[in-house]
């Protein structure tokens, strides 16, 4: 299992990832957790440069477009952020590992089944799935569980499949079905190589006895919970934390998406996007070349789908063009690389993106 191979330094853990790879009481035997120092935090830097080109926009009448497709994108993004950040910390502080190792963290086939069926009852986009997704990894979900889970939920969520059927009729029908045979496809056969050990197992997970019920255990913490001030007050400044600390997880790739995303937004002419994606294999390609780097929310990249359709007729270029959206953005694959593990990573692109392609094709001959 790769990651954490200098966990301690003197008995001290720098981060709470940084014992991914090791059982923590062997890693961190009586450690103490410290603060990493203020000039490593990544996110200080990139809000810094982030805050420096938007500052520049107002001087510089060149980076002015920037500005404002970064802002275009702020707007977009952040209340799905902020609802899965909130999820996520209420997933924090209420949700036992136990309830996620029962049913996303055992090696069995259901466990993707059951991982594609909470993706399709989600209802945030790719930012806020973001999110929510690391929040059950920590609790203990197996990595193709997380894998599968991410793949289903932006484009086969109910609200996005509305969406979705306002802008493409029937054919709507085609990528949310195609969205939930990727990330069944895609989970099964990354479980079958975390079988054999070639991607990395998540360290979080607990071993759950067969008779323990998620409802019982539900209802005895019911009744045993002291509806008090001093109760609720805890359980606030739990949630609070447990949003601070999947901030510190996820906010950094995030904003490091978005200002690329800005900068190509406003400085690279949308007519080479309509001149290059007509449907051919090479529009294909190029399409996923595109969908790779635009960092845009489910709701903001379905009408960029739609309009690539208009102009081109390549149905299987918007397929493509939202699929590839979660499964070569740069944010996702940054944030299974840094808290699930590289080969996870790595193995997640090459077995999604190919079924992308190949469904793509497919759908450009409709």
């Amino acid at each position: 299992m790769s990651g954490g191979t200098n966990c301690c330094e003197d008995g001290n853990v720098e981060s709470p990832q940084a014992c991914r790879g090791h059982k923590p009481p062997a890693c961190c035997a009586g450690g103490k957790m410290r603060k990493r120092p203020w000039y490593r935090n990544g996110l200080l830097w990139v809000s810094l440069s982030s805050a420096i080109l938007l500052g520049a926009s107002f001087l510089f009448p060149a980076l002015r477009p920037f500005y404002d497709a970064f802002m275009h994108y702020t707007r977009m993004v952040f209340w799905p952020i902020a609802i899965g950040f909130f999820l996520g910390g209420l997933i924090d502080h209420f949700v036992s590992k136990e309830y996620i190792s029962k049913h996303l963290a055992i090696p069995k086939k259901r466990t993707i089944f059951y991982s594609v069926g909470l993706g399709f009852l989600m209802s945030a986009c790719c930012h806020g799935i973001l999110a929510i997704s690391m929040e059950v990894y920590k609790k203990g979900a197996s990595g193709p569980a997380v894998v599968s889970f991410l793949l289903a939920s932006p484009w086969a969520n109910l609200p996005i499949t509305i969406l979705l059927f306002g802008f493409f009729g029937w054919k709507a029908l085609l990528i949310v079905l195609g969205a939930l045979l990727i990330a069944l496809n895609t989970g099964l056969i990354l479980q079958g190589l975390e079988h054999f050990g070639k991607i990395e197992k998540n360290p979080n997970s607990l071993e759950v006895g067969k008779d323990f019920s998620i409802l019982k255990d539900m209802a005895g913490k019911f009744r045993n919970y002291h509806w008090t001030r001093e109760s609720l007050v805890a359980d606030v400044r739990g949630v609070w934390a447990g949003v601070l600390n999947l901030s510190d997880m996820v906010l950094l790739w995030i904003l490091i998406g978005m200002v690329l995303a800005g900068l190509i937004s406003a400085f690279v002419p949308s007519s080479i996007f309509h001149q290059y994606l007509g449907p051919t294999l090479l529009g294909l390609f190029a399409t996923l070349g595109m969908a790779a780097v635009i960092e845009v929310c489910s709701q903001g990249t379905a009408p960029l789908a739609f309009e690539i359709y208009r102009q081109t007729g390549a149905f299987g270029n918007a397929f493509a063009f939202l699929m590839a959206g979660v499964v070569t953005n740069f944010t996702q694959i940054a944030l299974i690389w840094k808290n699930v593990g590289p080969r996870t990573a790595l193995w997640m692109l090459a077995i999604s993106l190919p079924q992308v392609v190949l469904l793509g094709w497919m759908l450009n001959k409709i």
